[in-house]
């Protein structure tokens, strides 16, 4: 055998035992991601006097008024995440996620970009790349969107 068949034949199974881990790596992904959401989502939910404060005084959202921002980055965090959670419509609630991890980042960045505050904004970081990943590969065979898809249903909504 030559050194590049051999080479081919070791990475078929590698790649073939690491292909293995694709559906428990993006269910972690989703789980981990929208859990930090959620608890997000509820903690304004569970305060909501201390909510619109915060929009009003510390968080600028640009091109919103604060309470419309309020409403929508709480109805954003905790509705995407129960749905990407599920895996249903997972593409649409990881990339909504996205976008409200975005507007986190703009809204905050007077706190977020400032010295001392790298690891804040790393954790935006992070859950921006995994929201990314599970928009590019959609979100594994554990999703309502797997089952969907199985039943005939169409790959729409994955």
């Amino acid at each position: 055998m030559s050194v590049s068949a051999a080479y081919a034949a070791a990475n078929r199974a590698l790649a073939s035992v690491l292909d293995r881990l694709r559906t428990p790596l993006l269910l972690a992904c989703r789980l981990y991601v929208s859990w930090q959401f959620l608890k997000s989502g509820w903690l304004k939910l569970g305060d909501w006097d201390t909510t619109l404060w915060l929009f009003r005084e510390e968080y600028h959202v640009p091109l919103l008024p604060p309470e419309w921002a309020a409403v929508a980055g709480t109805v954003g965090e905790t509705l995407f995440a129960l749905s990407l959670i599920a895996g249903f419509a997972s593409r649409p609630a990881a990339l909504g996620l996205f976008a409200v991890n975005v507007l986190a980042v703009i809204s905050y960045r007077h706190v977020l970009l400032a010295p001392g505050y790298e690891a804040a904004l790393a954790q935006h970081v992070l859950w921006g790349f995994m929201l990314l990943v599970l928009i590019a590969f959609g979100p594994g065979r554990v999703s309502v969107d797997q089952a969907a898809i199985g039943n005939g249903v169409g790959r729409a909504i994955a």
